[in-house]
């Protein structure tokens, strides 16, 4: 098949697929709500990083021996901060999820919001003292493994809520000298009971077992999320997503569902540093944004180095416009203005030095040889620096100035092919420039003439 071919079958088949997928409109509730909540993350990821001084036995230095001893004397402290925010995930994606599909339908927020979480915290909470003189609940399951119930509470909330409101279940008939915000609260009551009611059930159910929902949602779902975790998933999307994007979709496409995996198992790794213990997922998003696309989508800061240095004009440019902003994580500049998507000379770098990476990275981590990411701040942190703080490992920062000199290793043969050809044309439109400009006046009248 050649490449135009799978051109056309990707507009053909792909394209309409992945537009739907990107409209969808749970998925696209998914994806902003993870959007939404990123000052939450990197406000939450302060707290890891101050509790995880890089110290050992044979420590000496007095910074970082301050910064342990501060840690432990502060634990507390820092652990509820991080408790709260970025390991209590799943309860904003819960509160976001609702907030944009009822944007999507056009109806008001609150009251279906006040659902939701209500809902959630049943389903995701564990009593364990329940009395006047105090109230003790387990949280745990707040982080990334309650992050599929959230998506369950929020979508049956508004789904629910929506059609009920739309058939008039329920609603009572007030008279015109109500005022119309008493009007609204009635007309969400029977909604809202039924609501309440289908949630009371599901944790009666379970609590008869002697567990929860969420508890035994994720057990059934753990080796679902194991595999999620695994290097054949993290290479098939890694491989997916710049796939789309070579020919022109969006990887928001993709992020509704990779968006709750990475971030869920981020929130995991969080929660297990600040216990102390071992960290489970490799799979996260700070893996994906520091290691796996340095430079933005393609891993294109490497390019952009060798660009700058190019005898084509045309690409000296677009080098020197793309580096700055893909130390930063935007490669749009880069796959624009060279063109990279849809260019046949930089099918295979484009996809394969960011899978390249992620196989790389991944077993890095896997062997222990680099330690796993815990915390996140931006995306447009410089990958070094965002490397060694999502891991506190100093070997991380080796590790990704090793991947970007590979991957300039991997992108050299094809640059060089294109370099080129562009510069063989700019000298063909030089010279066609040079000879319009030596043609005289009088020639040209001559010409005329003799036509």
């Amino acid at each position: 098949m050649g490449f135009n071919t799978l051109s056309e079958k990707m507009d053909q088949y792909i394209s309409p697929l992945a537009n739907k997928l990107s409209q969808q409109r749970h998925l696209k509730a998914t994806r902003d709500a993870f959007m939404s909540m990123l000052p939450i993350t990197l406000f939450g990821s302060i707290p890891i990083i101050l509790n995880a001084a890089p110290v050992t036995e044979n420590t000496t230095n007095g910074f970082l021996l301050a910064w342990a001893s501060f840690a432990e004397q502060n634990s507390m402290i820092l652990n509820w901060i991080s408790g709260i925010t970025l390991s209590a995930m799943s309860l904003f994606i819960c509160i976001g999820v609702t907030y944009f599909l009822c944007r999507h339908y056009k109806e008001d927020v609150l009251r279906p919001l006040m659902f939701a979480v209500a809902g959630f915290l049943m389903l995701v909470l564990t009593p364990l003292k329940l009395g006047w003189d105090g109230k003790e609940v387990e949280i745990s399951f707040l982080d990334g493994r309650g992050i599929l119930l959230a998506l369950f509470v929020s979508i049956v909330t508004v789904e629910g809520y929506h059609w009920m409101r739309k058939k008039n279940i329920g609603r009572i008939s007030m008279p015109d000298s109500v005022p119309a915000s008493l009007s609204e609260t009635f007309a969400a009551l029977v909604p809202g009971l039924i609501l309440m009611t289908f949630f009371s059930i599901i944790f009666i159910i379970f609590h008869a077992f002697d567990t929860t929902a969420v508890q035994f949602l994720y057990n059934i779902m753990a080796p679902s999320f194991q595999a999620a975790d695994s290097l054949p998933f993290t290479i098939l999307s890694i491989f997916l997503i710049h796939l789309f994007w070579f020919f022109g979709i969006h990887d928001a496409a993709l992020a509704g569902i990779l968006g709750p995996i990475r971030d869920g198992n981020l929130s995991i790794n969080a929660a297990e540093k600040m216990a102390g213990t071992d960290l489970s997922n490799i799979f996260t998003t700070p893996f994906w944004t520091y290691f796996v696309i340095i430079g933005g989508s393609g891993s294109v800061l490497a390019l952009a180095f060798l660009m700058m240095r190019s005898k084509s004009k045309q690409l000296s440019t677009v080098g020197k416009v793309g580096f700055l902003p893909s130390i930063f994580g935007i490669s749009e500049p880069m796959i624009f203005g060279t063109p990279l998507m849809l260019n046949p000379i930089f099918f295979v770098p484009f996809i394969f030095t960011s899978v390249f990476n992620g196989i790389v990275t991944y077993l890095c981590m896997s062997w222990g040889i680099v330690g796993k990411t815990f915390a996140v701040f931006s995306w447009q942190m410089p990958a070094p620096i965002g490397a060694f703080l999502s891991t506190m490992d100093w070997r991380a920062i080796v590790l990704v100035a090793v991947l970007i000199a590979l991957d300039g290793v991997l992108y050299y043969p094809f640059f060089k092919v294109y370099e080129k050809n562009l510069v063989a044309l700019e000298k063909e439109s030089e010279a066609e420039n040079a000879e319009a400009e030596q043609k005289t006046p009088v020639e040209v009248s001559n010409d005329t003439t003799t036509a």
